[in-house]
């Protein structure tokens, strides 16, 4: 049978890498509880981790994987499609050459991350219509961020680049900071 070659971008791989390898990964959270207790959280969705190694042989060796890591140095995700793994939007995380070049036969491995296209989205909405404010201020726009499952208030502060107690104090209808809820609102700035 006859598979179908790689391809990422715009990047079609001459001939598919000699290994390749799918892990799931999914973040979990622990925290502790009174008493000497601890209670897990997810963390969100879990994502695949695509790794593999393969060789460029010939006199354009050297010159194809040149090729591949200009793709490499592009921004942002891209469509990964592959004969045997679910195509999907990744990000290039990891080319290496794994020895030395030689003029006619190069051995590289790489590594891809699924993007499963659920970035936060930040939403503006005018202060006197947010929950938890107080009409009137300087009339400055507050952002809102919507909780989502496995979303923790330390995660949504990194998220955003504030601190965690600022994070708090601006959200004073949140009586458990350990515990929030999907749908809930939360002022990010």
């Amino acid at each position: 049978m006859e598979l179908t070659p790689m391809r990422y971008k715009d990047y079609v791989w001459p001939h598919n890498p000699e290994t390749y390898s799918v892990t799931w990964q999914r973040k979990i959270a622990v925290h502790k509880v009174p008493f000497g207790r601890y209670c897990m959280q997810e963390m969100g969705p879990g994502y695949r981790v695509m790794r593999g190694e393969g060789t460029f042989v010939g006199t354009s060796a050297y010159q194809e994987f040149q090729r591949l890591a200009a793709v490499f140095d592009q921004d942002g995700a891209g469509m990964l499609t592959h004969p045997v793994w679910q195509a999907a939007q990744a990000h290039f995380v990891s080319l290496q050459l794994t020895e030395e070049p030689m003029p006619d036969y190069v051995r590289y491995a790489f590594e891809f991350w699924e993007d499963c296209g659920q970035n936060a989205e930040m939403t503006a909405v005018s202060t006197a219509n947010s929950p938890g404010t107080e009409a009137g201020g300087s009339g400055a726009a507050a952002v809102w961020y919507t909780v989502k499952k496995g979303d923790t208030l330390w995660g949504i502060a990194k998220k955003y680049g504030v601190t965690l107690q600022s994070l708090i104090k601006a959200n004073p209808q949140i009586k458990n900071p350990n515990l929030i809820y999907a749908g809930n609102q939360v002022r990010v700035k």
